[in-house]
């Protein structure tokens, strides 16, 4: 793990007051440090026709030969976390996968080639994408979960964590966790 944040997806195996254990999607094991008042949010599914022109997303998704991209998963952001890393940027969910974060300014249904999806026309400052979101792509949303914590954060769950080297240790920065075996898709 760097001095940048890195995200590390997988199951939770073990939690305390100062330390969180995750098994990785690759299979290694990794304890982090667990600051107080870490953030929790809680993933979780939503249709794919609740995602609105003007709703703010971000969007995994693999670039296409033709210059779009398709999607592996959207977030839909509740509002308060509007313009939240916004832009077009490389992401780690897949090799050659990308992320953008932006507001849908255009949405319409997807090509015949992806019966039951949405074409989506994504706007940021300096760009703009357009996304194909096939029917069957995981869509969801996120909420604050440190409340629920006790119900969230046991052996099992799936997580995403977002960590980073701090005082030469591990530490986990954020928690986004599924419901009862919910994996969040991010």
């Amino acid at each position: 793990m760097a001095d940048k944040p890195v995200r590390l997806r997988g199951t939770l195996v073990a939690i305390d007051a100062t330390t969180i254990t995750v098994k990785e999607r690759g299979g290694e094991t990794v304890a982090l440090a667990r600051p107080a008042g870490m953030p929790i949010s809680e993933v979780y599914p939503i249709r794919l026709t609740d995602i609105r022109p003007g709703s703010y997303i971000g969007t995994a998704a693999m670039p296409q030969a033709d210059g779009t991209q398709r999607a592996l998963e959207v977030v839909v952001f509740p509002e308060a976390a509007r313009g939240t890393a916004e832009g077009h940027f490389p992401w780690d969910l897949l090799p050659e996968s990308t992320m953008t974060n932006a507001t849908v300014a255009g949405l319409t249904a997807a090509p015949t080639s992806v019966p039951g999806g949405q074409q989506l026309v994504l706007q940021y400052p300096g760009g703009e994408k357009t996304i194909i979101v096939p029917a069957d792509v995981p869509v969801v949303s996120f909420r604050p979960g440190n409340n629920d914590e006790r119900a969230l954060l046991v052996p099992g769950a799936r997580v995403l964590v977002n960590a980073q080297m701090k005082d030469g240790r591990p530490t986990a920065l954020r928690v986004n966790v599924g419901r009862n075996g919910f994996a969040p898709p991010m």
